[in-house]
């Protein structure tokens, strides 16, 4: 199945550790979703991410009951097992991916992720017997740097298969993917990069600013707002660029993305959100306006690397 240009996020998706209501401050559950996922659908975007871990389940049990009233071949489910909450069985890697696919409602994972490169040597050897059974139909690795993308791609290869995509945070205020040269590997080895954390978790999409923070006392409030005053002349220049496509702020960052060659990974709980994004895929922006993007950017100095995450370089 070809792959559509956006994929939609449900990381904000319930409640629970590692939920939405932690990390974004927000209130969901599936009878708020349930017109995001039938917008999302009639807008041809039909490919959604989420993990086990976001709210332990919560996420996937939302998306698996919207889900099961459909056709399954519709759809591109892409998962993650998160070695931090690997069970204690005798292949914890099979077992996250089953038990992923009963609260998905679904026999097989289009796409699943080694979450976080906790120990290549140790959890990438366990998609290859998902990847044998057709559990799943094809395997990538998230937040892993270079050599270690490499390295899980020569233990797949040994038995026929590939790392055939990666997930990392990729945004105007994080490149370090890109400058680690993770971009150029993907694209000269036909590996899809999915960027997450395209619009900094709310940070790039014009909505939040010094009088408007995000909501205290979640984990994103504690990150952004600090630095909210520092973006001020980079959202200025977004909203410019977007005037000048009849577009938002956010769907300028969504459409940067997309630029550079990325698959952004989008949270939704909204069904304007889908409609947003499902816009900013046919924008094209020109170099002289990717270029002034990054300059402004890197003039914030803002670091945005997530506590989980590995650095690239």
């Amino acid at each position: 199945m070809e792959l559509p240009a956006i994929a939609l996020g449900t990381w904000s998706w319930g409640s629970g550790m590692a939920g939405g209501d932690q990390v974004f401050g927000n209130h969901t559950d599936a009878e708020s979703l349930k017109s995001v996922f039938v917008a999302a659908y009639n807008a041809g975007l039909t490919m959604w991410d989420t993990a086990t871990v976001y709210g332990m389940g919560a996420s996937e049990n939302i998306l698996g009951g919207f889900i099961k009233d459909y056709p399954r071949e519709k759809f591109i489910i892409s998962t993650k097992f998160t070695p931090q909450i690997a069970p204690e069985t005798e292949a914890p890697v099979l077992t996250m991916a089953e038990e992923s696919c009963r609260r998905l409602h679904t026999d097989y994972i289009d796409i699943y992720w080694i979450h976080n490169p906790a120990d290549v040597e140790r959890w990438t050897p366990g998609l290859i017997a998902l990847l044998k059974s057709g559990v799943v139909k094809r395997v990538g690795v998230s937040n892993h740097n270079l050599a270690q993308i490499k390295r899980a791609d020569e233990i797949l290869r040994a038995e026929g298969f590939r790392v055939s995509a990666v997930q990392n945070h990729f945004s105007l205020l994080y490149r370090s993917s890109e400058k680690a040269g993770i971009l150029d590997y993907c694209k000269e080895n036909d590996i899809d990069f999915f960027a997450y954390m395209t619009l900094e978790q709310g940070a790039l999409s014009g909505k939040y600013g010094t009088a408007n923070p995000m909501p205290e006392g979640s984990d994103r409030a504690a990150t952004y707002n600090p630095i909210l005053p520092k973006l001020d002349a980079l959202i200025a220049e977004m909203k410019k660029i977007g005037e000048a496509h009849d577009a938002s702020v956010s769907q300028i960052g969504i459409a940067y993305a997309i630029n550079k060659g990325t698959y952004p990974i989008i949270g939704v709980t909204k069904p304007r959100h889908v409609e947003e994004a499902a816009a900013a895929a046919k924008i094209k922006l020109s170099q002289v306006e990717i270029s002034a993007l990054e300059a402004l950017a890197a003039e914030t100095g803002v670091d945005t690397k997530g506590s989980w995450e590995n650095h690239m370089a």
